[in-house]
């Protein structure tokens, strides 16, 4: 099976808006191959040919004066086409970043810098699912799955990409380990090979909940909707899917 190779991104910018002309000024990327770092990484500071915005400045710290020597885009572009090749990308809010590097590829003439990767995850999406009505900045997540981000004074592309990886791997904790075990080529904890075994034929026990559990996960659900303020979206389908008996 082939290994699963991820890379965690992030970039700093002029502004906020590359479709008004604000341009990429960082970049930073980390591997994750089968789910763990491998070490290696991608970091660029970029010319951007323009001014800063004071407001971007006030959250990265970055200024022309520092980018002056550092190169412009298309002398690091094949870099990092070549890091990102055919990965998974994880990126926090990803179509903010998407949109400067698919804008930076077309002012180099170059196809939109996404039809080089597999996949994206946009980590905020999935952490607006997973925490409904709550912050999900990185510096937020950082602080509710137990990830010291004391260090992290001023944004910075390189360090927010290495967050980022310690978020999404804590955010996902527990999903696909087999198949991380089988991606590791079957190799148990003592280093010896293991039989593949076919699951196909596997028949799992149904267990159904019990009316108390039921109860208590409808509890649960409207503790959640209720913090939310009504925005949860599976209020009515929960509602729905408790017994008659419940439902009063």
């Amino acid at each position: 099976m082939p290994a699963m190779r991820q890379i965690v991104l992030d970039t700093e910018t002029t502004g906020l808006n590359a479709a008004t002309g604000d341009r990429l000024i960082e970049i930073g990327c980390v591997e994750l191959v089968n789910r763990r770092l491998t070490g290696r990484h991608l970091h660029y500071y970029v010319h951007p040919e323009r001014d800063i915005d004071e407001g971007a400045i006030a959250v990265h710290g970055i200024t022309l004066e520092f980018l002056a020597d550092k190169p412009k885009f298309g002398e690091i572009v094949h870099h990092v086409r070549e890091f990102v090749e055919g990965a998974e990308l994880i990126i926090h809010n990803a179509a903010f970043d998407l949109g400067f590097l698919d804008m930076e590829f077309q002012l180099l003439g170059l196809p939109p810098f996404r039809e080089h990767v597999a996949n994206v995850i946009d980590t905020l999406r999935e952490a607006r699912q997973m925490f409904p009505g709550k912050r999900n900045s990185l510096d937020a997540l950082c602080d509710r799955l137990g990830i010291s981000n004391a260090h992290r004074t001023l944004h910075g592309a390189l360090l927010d990409a290495e967050l980022l990886a310690e978020v999404y791997l804590a955010m996902t904790r527990g999903q696909n380990s087999l198949v991380i075990d089988m991606l590791d080529g079957g190799a148990g904890a003592s280093g010896n090979a293991i039989a593949s075994a076919d699951l196909s034929r596997l028949q799992l026990p149904v267990l159904a909940p019990t009316a108390e559990e039921l109860a208590a996960h409808a509890m649960v659900l409207k503790s959640l909707d209720d913090e939310s303020r009504g925005k949860t979206v599976w209020k009515e389908i929960a509602a729905a899917e408790v017994p008659t008996d419940l439902a009063a």
